[in-house]
Order: C-alpha cells, then structure tokens, then sequence
C-alpha cells in the first residue's frame, strides 16, 4: 500500500487519483506530522510500503512571520515520518522545491547543485530534505511552479483576475517550468515503480516568465487581458524568490523512460478538462 499524507491537498488527490487501488490517503484529520507520537501511531498501524510526502506549510511569504510553523511542518515533520517509515522498513517519498535554489547558476539545477534557499521557506523545505535522509530509504521530489484543479494556484488566480479585468502586470524576470499536478503524480509513480532513491527533479518540460505563463493562460482561455511586465523588486514581496530556478529533469527519464512533456502543452490540456467539469457540473 502506497499511503499518501496531505491527502487533501492538490497533489494529493491527484496522487491518489493515478494510485487507484494501490493508494490510500490521510489527511490533518487523521494524522499530524508536527507530532512524533501522532506519525508513530498512524504509520505504524497502517504499515505502508511506501509513504508520500504532500503535506507542507506552502504560504511562502507566510513562512517569513512564521517561522516556527514553517520548520516544524516542512522541517521536522519530515523527520518524524522518517523516523516511522525507518522503524517499518517503508520508502519515505518526500516531495520538496525549486526554492531550496538561489536562482543565481543562470542555468538549469541539477540534482548535485549545491541548495542556498533565500527564503524561510526555502530553507524549511531544505531542513525537509536532510531530514527525509534520516532513513536510508528515501526518496526526494523537488518540483515547481504547481498548478492543479484541487487548490488555490495561479491559473485559477489569472482565470478570475483575467475576468474582472483587461490589464494586468506579473512579474517577468523570475523563470521556471509550470508544472501540472497530474504530469508531477505520474512523474512519482514512475520514480517509485523504478525503484528510484535519492534527489530527482520532477517538472514539466521547457520554461517561462511568470508574465508569459499568465499570457498564456489568457491566450489558450480566449481572454483578451493585456499583460504587462513587472519586476519582482516592484512586486516586493516579504519572501525573497529565486529568479531562474528552472530544474533539469534528464536524470528522471534516463532512469525511469518518464518524459515530461511540455509545460504549455499540459496547460491545454487542464483547460480542456477543467472546461469539461464546468459543463458537467463537478467543478
């Protein structure tokens, strides 16, 4: 059994979704990761072969004021489910982020780079992964820019703020992969069925601006919204960014034959289906 923590969530559900038969879920309800005694309990009764990590505090700008939730749910809540899936011999997937990166290599990260996150968020997805290490049997997804049909994220923002208005401005000089919560589930499935271990990046292939992924939005939702470029130093944000965290993701296909395909192509592809939903009534 694939037991997958943050069930709830918008990787989560699509996680369980790609799993059918083989996952089962559990979210704040049933489990607390920031409680040793409560990951004990759950993962020792269940007895999962394999644990996915998709719980995590992901309010970035949220982290800067609290640090102290930031670190014990992305940080040493990892170690508690290290700590459990060591004592039942299970694979600890952990799924962590671009931001562990400072932006500054100029090209894209490999698994080996050296993480210098800018960010108390950053930094706590960091403290995850080492703590992840704690058992041997670990797994590491670093992924970004996530977008989903299961939660708040910038496509549904660009989708209401390009319906109310017919100019915006996004910021153009932070560069990343867009990346399909569903593109990333498969991705995961592919590393654990290869029997994969370590750090691997896992996003959708080719990259963007922040600005031209919102024109893109508009364009393939027919939405006529001027696009106007900003830069992050005018956005100013409490969380300091990485300005190009785009991630390699060639060590991902050469081990398990899963080939990301392009981010603009998986955007289709969630409008198609999220149009689909609304016509059907389960959206």
């Amino acid at each position: 059994m694939i037991l997958v923590v943050g069930a709830k969530g918008m990787l989560g559900q699509d996680l369980l979704a790609q799993l059918g038969e083989r996952g089962h879920g559990v979210d704040i309800d049933e489990i607390d990761i920031t409680s040793l005694e409560s990951v004990l309990k759950v993962i020792g009764n269940l007895k999962p072969e394999v644990v996915i990590n998709c719980a995590a505090y992901t309010d970035v700008d949220g982290c800067e004021s609290d640090t102290e939730t930031a670190m014990a749910v992305n940080g040493e809540g990892v170690g508690y489910l290290a700590m459990a899936c060591r004592d039942i011999g299970a694979l600890l997937v952990q799924i962590s982020t671009d931001y562990v990166f400072d932006g500054g290599k100029g090209t894209p990260y490999v698994e080996d780079d050296a993480p210098c996150p800018l960010s108390v968020y950053g930094e706590s997805k960091l403290a995850g992964e080492l703590n992840a290490a704690f058992t041997p049997d670990h797994l590491i997804i670093r992924t970004q820019w996530l977008y989903g049909h299961h939660g708040k994220n910038f496509v549904e923002t660009m989708l209401r703020l390009g319906a109310e208005k017919d100019e915006l401005a996004v910021v153009d000089d932070q560069i990343g992969s867009p990346t399909w919560a569903v593109d990333l589930a498969q991705a995961i499935i592919s590393l654990i069925d290869n029997g994969c271990r370590g750090v691997y990046h896992a996003a959708n292939a080719e990259f963007c601006s922040w600005n031209a992924f919102a024109a893109a939005i508009f364009a393939e939702a027919g939405l006529n919204v001027s696009v106007k470029p900003m830069t992050t130093t005018e956005l100013n944000r409490p969380a300091r960014r990485p300005l190009y965290s785009t991630l390699d993701c060639l060590k991902l296909t050469a081990d398990t034959g899963y080939r990301p395909r392009g981010w603009r192509a998986a955007l289709q592809e969630y409008l198609t289906l999220r149009t689909e939903r609304i016509n059907n009534g389960t959206w």
